[in-house]
């Protein structure tokens, strides 16, 4: 009896957060729930912070905090074996889906207006009625018409099957020539073009040019100037490079932070003690100094 209702607890709970289950025949150690992408909202107490944690299930604490009020894609959804729903913001990121809000209703609302609008038919023109011609007199057949001259039509630019110079690359000039000269210009040009990232948004999935996650920052600036091909999640991209000490870094390597296996989060080594990356949705792409508070786990060097 006490199984049944903890089997019927759990799917009451699910049902209240938006995902519908079939009562399990057996008890759920943990499954992971396919759902499309959706947008939540950190519904906790005024001024505190919800903990993000690397794994749903016997994750380890990470450093920073999801703040209240703060939105964020949901990519998964899974259930632990006590039953709670978590959600799934990031790589290896992960909350507790009691502690938000979800936002599907409102932005599916102003879709739906959207696109209501865009499906109202239009209203057809009237046609106009063709006035029957009258028969002319002897007299206006005999007139001679005027002679209209056409006026000449002005030559476009592209008339001369010329093909139209693309757009101008929205990139800073110092950055644009990548993948060339020695490593040290190319981890400059590196740093160069991470500091024109300051200020965008941060965005899960985030590929830009104007949003970024973390790793998407990463394998985007490293792909355009360093010549080096990244793959595009942090559990991926550490294996890539040469281990440095921390005591000797330079311009251009990769920090990560969380386990060395399995790291959660990257960002780039400018030099000064400083690094850029891709943080939060409230903060974006910042620079910020290294401190033992949040401190990176390992260092690669791949531009060599």
């Amino acid at each position: 009896m006490k199984r049944n209702f903890l089997k019927m607890g759990l799917a009451a709970a699910l049902t209240l957060t938006g995902v519908a289950v079939v009562a399990p025949q057996k008890t759920v150690d943990a499954a992971t729930l396919k759902a499309p992408v959706k947008r939540v909202q950190i519904n906790y107490l005024p001024g505190k912070e919800v903990k993000i944690w690397t794994n749903y299930q016997g994750g380890q604490l990470i450093n920073f905090r999801a703040k209240n009020k703060s939105k964020w894609n949901v990519a998964e959804t899974a259930v632990d074996k006590k039953g709670k729903l978590w959600y799934k913001i990031g790589d290896n990121e992960w909350i507790e889906a009691r502690y938000t809000e979800d936002l599907d209703d409102e932005e599916s609302a102003n879709q739906g207006a959207t696109e209501q609008i865009a499906a109202k038919p239009k209203k057809k023109a009237k046609k106009v009625k063709k006035q029957k011609k009258q028969p002319m007199n002897q007299a206006q057949a005999a007139k001679p018409k005027p002679n209209k001259q056409e006026t000449p039509k002005p030559v476009s630019a592209t008339s001369n099957n010329k093909t139209p110079k693309p757009a101008p690359s929205k990139l800073p000039t110092a950055t644009v020539p990548a993948a060339t000269g020695s490593a040290a210009q190319r981890a400059q040009a590196v740093v160069n073009l991470a500091k024109s990232q300051l200020g965008k948004g941060y965005a899960w999935g985030g590929n830009g040019p104007d949003n970024y996650d973390c790793s998407g920052l990463v394998q985007s600036i490293y792909n355009k100037v360093a010549g080096v091909q990244l793959p595009r999640v942090t559990t991926d991209q550490v294996k890539v490079g040469t281990t440095v000490a921390m005591d000797q870094l330079q311009p251009g390597d990769l920090l990560y932070w969380g386990s060395v296996d399995a790291p959660y989060h990257v960002g780039i080594y400018i030099g000064n003690n400083q690094y850029i990356h891709a943080s939060t949705p409230d903060t974006g792409v910042v620079l910020q100094t290294l401190s033992s508070y949040f401190y990176p786990c390992i260092a690669k060097r791949v531009i060599q």
